[in-house]
């Protein structure tokens, strides 16, 4: 039975990394490998076990308490994810993003990429990379015109969007995953890797300055400065910011999920989203089309724009992940692994290799699934560099990467050609540094 559950998953992987060729989106063969994993374990009844991490063995269990178990744990990221999500479409709808704009004094192309890179780097800390990625190309749309130029900005944009999201907790999913999953804190996540995530940001930045395509300045925009949407656009952003800034905190504070934390900042920020909308909401209204006295609800509106396709692929992937686990078979990879390459730091470069080619987001599952060490073991913060860095070798290996191609429609070998190699060196001075950091510095 384990061959057909290992069949079903190959099969169901090999289908979301070939979406593009298949012109099937992702979360249809993530849920349907998802159902039918379990469906076999179920009518087989093969047993199922829960990985005692502390005794670092498995413990027999029942089908119906195990998978209530993951699916706990899975709606814990879900939950997070789509108050993260609603609070930044909330932002959008106030045009909140286009204050950024307003920073953008420069016309030299290189100082143009070090603006770009630093606040790729920041935003998606703050908002997650994918966020981040979608917000800057859109202000480069505005701001330089020709095409070829664009795409480099893009390239490089996607390389510093992925360094900034691995330090944060909720800069990118797989972060996100670790994180609810109490492998890493807050405050050592960026103590171990914001030092290596600047160093794989800094070094391809300094290194494309050099380039023909970094010489030299932009041409002037010729279409008129857009006005505002909104006069509430600039204070939505801040607080908006401010409220996903402080879901870190509350968890800290109060040792809650972190889901609860951002359903606080949620709250908040709905509030003043509908202060300043003038209007009110009805919870009867249920068809997105909410008015009173002629103005939309920001919620409903926000919440209609939220991305559920990614929210149901990653209750499949996640789901499907943790059926190989409640199985065993990760458990028994890992020791596998660990025995044929003793380096854990190889292992988890390899990792971080293996996340340009496949999604990030099972890989870090498996993971979870794979190892036992205990709370904020440098293992778990190499993992969320790694696996958060080393996507932006290919451009289809991150969310980031991908948004970045369909936005400017870029060419999956002009990345491989001209981004890949940069990303390339700034993932392995990262992991230098990272290694340097953990075994001098820290551990000193």
């Amino acid at each position: 039975m384990e061959t057909i559950i290992l069949i079903v998953f190959i099969v169901g992987y090999l289908a979301i990394t070939l979406e593009h060729n298949l012109k099937i989106d992702k979360l249809i063969p993530a849920l349907a490998m998802m159902a039918i994993l379990w469906a076999v374990i179920a009518l087989t009844h093969m047993d199922v076990f829960e990985v005692d991490t502390a005794l670092r063995k498995l413990v027999p269990t029942h089908i119906e308490e195990i998978l209530l178990h993951h699916l706990g744990k899975t709606a814990e990221i879900l939950v997070f994810l789509l108050g993260a999500m609603t609070i930044v479409e909330i932002i959008d709808y106030f045009d909140g993003f286009s204050t950024i704009k307003g920073f953008i004094k420069f016309k030299k192309k290189s100082k143009l990429l070090w603006l770009f890179s630093i606040l790729a780097f920041i935003l998606s800390a703050i908002i997650d990379n994918l966020t981040a990625t979608i917000v800057l190309i859109t202000i480069l749309q505005k701001v330089i015109q020709d095409k070829e130029t664009r795409m480099w900005f893009a390239g490089m944009v996607i390389v510093a969007a992925n360094a900034g999201g691995a330090w944060s907790p909720i800069g990118d999913v797989t972060t996100t995953m670790l994180w609810i999953a109490n492998k890493v804190s807050a405050l050592q996540l960026v103590e171990h890797v914001l030092l290596p995530s600047i160093v794989c940001m800094v070094i391809p930045t300094l290194i494309a300055t050099r380039f023909k395509a970094f010489k030299g300045h932009i041409d002037a925009d010729p279409s008129e400065e857009d006005s505002p949407k909104s006069r509430h656009g600039a204070t939505m952003l801040y607080l908006g910011l401010t409220a996903i800034i402080f879901v870190p905190f509350f968890k800290t504070i109060t040792h809650l999920p972190p889901y609860v934390g951002m359903m606080l900042s949620l709250a908040v920020v709905a509030t003043f989203a509908e202060i300043y909308s003038s209007s009110k909401f009805s919870l009867s209204a249920v068809d997105g089309k909410n008015e009173v006295a002629g103005h939309h609800s920001p919620v409903h509106h926000s919440l209609s724009k939220i991305e559920l396709p990614s929210i149901l692929f990653f209750l499949g992937i996640l789901l499907a992940v943790a059926a190989l686990e409640s199985l065993g078979m990760l458990f028994h990879f890992a020791e596998g692994l660990n025995a044929a390459i003793p380096n854990s730091d190889v292992v988890v470069l390899l990792l971080g290799a293996g996340s340009a080619v496949i999604d990030n987001v099972p890989l870090v599952a498996a993971s979870i699934g794979m190892f036992s060490e205990g709370l904020d073991n440098p293992l778990w913060h190499f993992i969320a560099y790694s696996a958060g860095t080393g996507g932006s070798m290919l451009i289809i290996g991150s969310a980031a990467g991908v948004v970045a191609m369909g936005m400017e429609k870029i060419d999956f070998f002009w990345y491989f050609k001209n981004i890949a190699w940069l990303a390339l060196i700034g993932f392995l001075s990262g992991g230098l540094a990272f290694i340097l950091l953990r075994d001098f510095v820290l551990n000193a």
